[in-house]
């Protein structure tokens, strides 16, 4: 059939099927985008407590996400857009069952085939008959909403599924696949395990969202088969995925094997975790050398007191001893810290201790835990990234992880805060929507910030400088309503599946209006027993989720399990590769500071919270209006995460840094000059508040913050005050340590065999000059944040920018005039007024000396330099 043909075809086809859905449409509601609540694809077990459960398996969306009226009426290109995508679904629909009668997956049999997503709802099927056949499985598949699907019918398959009453097929050590009674089941099964075996049939339908990968999925699954009854010479085996690494590809599954021994699942450690002192000799250390230059000093002091003519208002030098003590304190620790390095003990770092997981734990065996795994939420807050470039990857590998974990035993969901949705326009906004509905997301989104009601029905506004923070905690509040409403509803013995979705669907309903329509929310939205925390830019390894479960539930002192974190790089720029390497030196540090008995930081992202502590720190807030709600994240600071580790450690728990997954979590770094210069504000700002109140409170409640005395004054060891201080003090006075700080981290690295020394000290040196530009040039900046803080002055960072963007010179020259007109101002001042005090002055007058000069020269000349050199956009001349 000729491709125009096919195409007029579908053309009268998708006229028809929009006829239809005319008829069937219900009338939309007053916002177009303001979705109706659907019912998520997993909801919960009786009895649970509020916000935190085992999960059951909720069907899918019963509402449509509505369109304004408008949008119906589609011009002559949406059209033929549209039927240009039925086409392509029904070629690749016949491709793939091509490949499945190659593989004699199909006996051609109702209720055997293959689908491929056209639209929601749509689907092109092969064979055409399939959709009618009677068996249901259309209407299963096109609840389920996946983008592609295909039955494997082999006589394997059916030997196995006679045989086995359970629910659910080993396919490899540690893994299995689901089981479902009939296809009227298939909606409410484990979805992200992308795969199920369906009893009555005696096949097995798998689905992805590419058909090459739903044909790697079901070949996986039969070579783990083979080798599972039959042998590793009838699978895969390990020369086989090495073999698959080498080519590039990537395996569906790639997991340890377990271990002899399995986790007994009583809550105490599998092994002892002592507390290493390494760190607190560090620090001994860098006090007696900090005591012992500042005591020098004012031996000095004393001898020319009592030597010459007593001038008693000189011992008045002695009040700057504190000050001197905090500014000096960081440059003894690193001093010390890079001697320990380079010859100090490194066994540490791949060992356990108690802050710090050096080796993977014990898994939790399934089988043995008593219970059932627990339930991890992912929680990513997004802005107003690009859905396609930014989110979708981060969620194809959440999804892999997920996959895996469900393969396990446990279950997962994905809980999305959109700040941006509501701030996107309609098509960007639909379109966001159902992404999520097609990979079971659940997502709220809030009101743009809009303080005097311009935009809305009333007004809203959006808490705090930077908006993370009072974005989940907006999020956190309707799951938690949603909870609270759950947990009211009385189920008896014979509570089923079907009323837990309807009780659901209702409950979400009645949130939704008690908003009235300021909140926009769908999908599963309930917190589980564990929180993985990461940004819109994270990749994860596909085997964490497990490990870090059984971690947190070995630990229960543990808090927050923190993990270490590579770099994805999204561009090739001389500056993304400088901040890189930046990057990958302070988790370095980190590592090498934790291992050694330090207390672990928590960095916001990539890191796995235990719900029931985040609870236990939340404080209850009043609205205007009288409503009370918990807040989980403080939004009165920037440095929220710092807050967030300052608190669950006051209260008893422990946060602990795990680097046993290398580089397999990573991270997006800053890739213009203008986001690290803000994050660098926000930094410093954020340290400053969280010590010091703003000058106009130091009479009513003293110059030290509530927290800070109850940091102070808390049971955590003094080393780690001390060094936390000392960190703190680094981000405000931006110093860095050229020679003896890249040695070290060279000498580091090779001796913990992460890297040969020479090459180790070629990367740490050709970094130098950017660095020290940068760190150069910051000081206004960071200074600017410092007094904007102690003098209540307004200021707000946006998010950073997770894509690259390709501008000509004459735009970036505009932009960096535009943003460092101030700083450049300055700098021009500053070089006049030196150029005036050296020559235009009386000669007595006159600065020449180099030792005077050369602070303010550097600051002017590094100010001058950063945006400028340290901007690709142009340092490269695009036009």
């Amino acid at each position: 059939m000729a491709l125009k043909d096919l195409i007029s075809r579908n053309e009268g086809e998708s006229s028809r099927s929009r006829d239809d859905a005319r008829k069937n449409e219900r009338p939309p509601p007053e916002n177009p985008l303001a979705p109706k609540t659907r019912t998520s694809n997993e909801s919960t077990e009786s009895g649970s407590k509020p916000a935190s459960f085992t999960p059951m398996q909720l069907g899918p969306s019963s509402a449509h996400s509505s369109r304004s009226s408008g949008s119906i009426n589609c011009s002559n290109s949406t059209v033929s857009s549209d039927a240009v995508r039925d086409v392509k679904a029904e070629i690749l629909a016949n491709w793939l069952h091509t490949k499945q009668e190659e593989r004699v997956w199909t006996f051609g049999d109702a209720g055997e085939g293959v689908f491929m997503k056209k639209s929601k709802g749509s689907y092109s099927c092969a064979p055409f008959a399939l959709q009618s056949d009677g068996t249901g499985l259309y209407e299963a598949v096109t609840e389920l909403n996946v983008r592609c699907a295909m039955t494997v019918n082999t006589r394997v398959i059916k030997y196995i599924l006679e045989r086995t009453q359970a629910q659910y097929v080993q396919i490899q050590t540690g893994l299995r696949l689901q089981v479902v009674p009939d296809f009227e089941a298939l909606p409410y099964c484990q979805r992200g395990q992308s795969a199920a075996f369906v009893a009555s049939r005696g096949i097995l339908i798998v689905w992805q969202d590419d058909p090459k990968l739903t044909l790697e999925r079901a070949e996986f699954i039969i070579n783990c088969l083979m080798r599972m009854m039959c042998g590793a010479e009838y699978g895969y085996d390990a020369q086989d995925l090495e073999l698959e690494k080498a080519l590039g590809k990537n395996p569906m599954v790639i997991i340890e094997e377990y271990d002899d021994g399995f986790y007994s699942g009583d809550g105490q450690e599998d092994e002892v975790r002592d507390m290493k002192m390494w760190q607190a000799a560090y620090c001994g250390l860098s006090i007696l050398l900090l005591t012992a230059a500042i005591g020098s000093g004012c031996r000095q002091i004393a001898i020319e007191e009592f030597q010459a003519p007593k001038h008693w208002l000189r011992l008045l030098f002695l009040i700057c001893i504190p000050a001197q003590v905090w500014l000096s304190l960081f440059f003894f620790q690193a001093l010390v810290g890079n001697l320990a390095q380079i010859c100090g003990p490194t066994h540490q770092m791949k060992s356990n201790s108690r802050y710090y997981s050096g080796k993977a734990p014990r898994k939790i065996n399934r089988d043995t835990f008593g219970k059932p795994l627990p339930h991890v939420t992912v929680q990513m807050p997004v802005y107003k990234e690009g859905l396609h470039t930014v989110i979708e990857p981060t969620v194809r590998s959440l999804e892999q992880a997920i996959s895996t974990y469900e393969l396990q035993g446990g279950s997962a969901n994905i809980f999305v805060n959109d700040d941006g949705m509501q701030l996107l326009g309609a098509e960007e906004a639909q379109e966001r929507q159902e992404f999520y509905d097609e990979h079971g997301i659940g997502w709220v989104a809030r009101p743009r910030h809009d303080p005097k009601g311009e935009h809305g029905a009333k007004p809203f506004v959006r808490p705090g400088k930077f908006k993370k923070a009072s974005n989940m905690n907006y999020a956190l509040r309707i799951s938690c309503r949603v909870e609270d409403l759950m947990a009211q509803q009385p189920r008896g013995e014979g509570w089923s599946q079907l009323e837990e979705n309807a009780l659901y669907k209702e409950v979400m309903e009645a949130v939704m209006t008690e908003h009235e329509g300021e909140a926009w929310a769908d999908g599963n939205i309930r917190i589980g027993d564990y929180i993985l925390l990461v940004d819109s830019d994270t990749r994860v390894p596909s085997d964490c989720v497990l490990e870090a479960v059984s971690e947190m539930e070995q630990g229960q002192e543990v808090a927050i399990l923190q993990y270490s974190s590579g770099v994805m790089n999204v561009t090739n720029n001389f500056f993304e590769n400088g901040i890189t390497f930046f990057t990958n030196m302070i988790y370095t540090m980190i590592k090498f500071a934790v291992a050694g008995g330090d207390v672990a930081p928590f960095v916001g992202h990539n890191a796995v919270l235990r719900w029931e502590a985040v609870q236990k720190i939340a404080y209850e807030v009043t609205e205007a209006n009288g409503n009370k709600y918990d807040k989980f994240w403080s939004e009165e600071t920037v440095s929220e995460d710092f807050d967030m580790s300052l608190r669950l450690q006051s209260v008893g728990y422990i946060i602990r840094l795990a680097s046993y997954k290398g580089d397999g979590f990573k991270e997006g770094v800053s890739l213009t000059v203008y986001d690290e210069l803000a994050r660098w504000e926000k930094y410093a700002y954020g340290c400053n508040e969280l010590i010091f109140n703003p000058l106009v409170y130091w009479l009513t409640k003293g110059p030290f913050t509530k927290l800070f005395r109850t940091f102070i004054f808390s049971n955590m060891p003094l080393a780690s005050k001390i060094t936390i201080m000392a960190y703190i003090v680094y981000f405000a006075i931006v110093i860095v340590f050229s020679v003896l700080g890249n040695i070290a981290l060279a000498v580091l690295r090779h001796r913990i065999e992460e890297e040969n020394i020479f090459r180790g000290l070629w990367t740490n040196m050709k970094w130098i000059p950017l660095l020290t530009i940068f760190l150069g040039g910051i000081s206004l900046h960071v200074s600017q944040a410092l007094l904007a803080h102690f003098f209540s002055w307004p200021l707000e960072w946006g998010s950073t920018s997770k894509e690259s963007e390709r501008v000509s010179f004459f735009v970036a020259i505009s932009r960096v005039l535009r943003k460092f007109k101030w700083s450049f101002m300055f700098c021009l001042g500053m070089t006049a007024t030196m150029i005036t005090m050296a020559f235009a002055l009386q000669e007595d007058w006159r600065i020449k000396e180099l030792i005077a000069v050369w602070p303010m020269g550097t600051v002017v000349v590094f100010h001058f330099l950063l945006p400028i050199v340290l901007n690709p956009q142009l340092m490269t001349f695009t036009w």
